[in-house]
């Protein structure tokens, strides 16, 4: 059988001055859930992330509670996430009364996110961002392709972000653009979700899993950012 496990990365910096790398939560998350791999005896024939350092950490802390020594990983810029401090930016900048008046509290940053997101898919940003939604869309589905079309029979773990991994599931899964954005909000920080696979299609089995996470005692280390 031929299918991917993928995941979305721990845990990263929101509210420092570089979001793109893992709090010290996001590596215990990542560290957990290759200790889970270890109990359940899985094993995969590649490793594959986007290009950004909070994949390829997240991805060496899974390695880490595997115990497994990696050099690096195969990436796939389809997999990064969209510049969403980019969309944001553009949007508060034709919006400025909806700026967060607590910019380290998340939750009012995800309620203008989903705006920013709907007016960039509406091609309603008066400020140019480094893509479009389409170029977006294209990339993560040449990012399925190329799993398909390397990893026939194989197992692959796939490291991705919220935004890639809710666009890669519309293609998968057929629904619009507004279950994107809802999804995106959903995918919880180092979550996994499995996919079987042939050269001609993808299918679902099961979505935003955290069993590395299932324990009253870790109900703390359910985190979305």
């Amino acid at each position: 059988m031929s299918e991917f496990l993928l995941v979305r990365h721990g845990q990263a910096s929101f509210g420092e001055d570089n979001y793109d790398k893992l709090s010290q939560l996001g590596w215990q998350q990542a560290r957990w859930l290759g200790e889970y791999f270890q109990q359940q005896d899985k094993s995969f024939d590649d490793i594959i992330t986007g290009k950004l350092v909070r994949h390829r950490e997240t991805a060496q802390g899974i390695c880490e509670g595997l115990g497994l020594s990696r050099d690096g990983f195969t990436e796939h810029g389809g997999l990064n996430e969209f510049d969403f401090h980019s969309v944001v930016s553009a949007y508060l900048k034709q919006s400025p009364e909806e700026m967060p008046a607590d910019k380290s509290d998340a939750r009012p940053f995800f309620k203008v996110l989903k705006r920013a997101m709907e007016a960039w898919r509406n091609n309603q940003l008066e400020t140019a961002v480094p893509e479009s939604w389409d170029d977006f869309e294209q990339r993560v589905a040449d990012a399925l392709s190329f799993i398909q079309d390397n990893y026939s029979g194989k197992r692959v773990l796939v490291v991705s972000s919220g935004g890639a991994i809710a666009m890669a599931m519309k293609h998968v899964l057929g629904y619009g653009d507004d279950m994107v954005m809802n999804i995106n909000m959903q995918v919880i920080n180092s979550s996994l979700s499995r996919f079987v696979f042939s050269p001609r299609s993808v299918r679902l089995a099961s979505f935003n899993n955290i069993p590395h996470l299932d324990d009253v005692s870790r109900s703390d280390a359910v985190t979305y950012s």
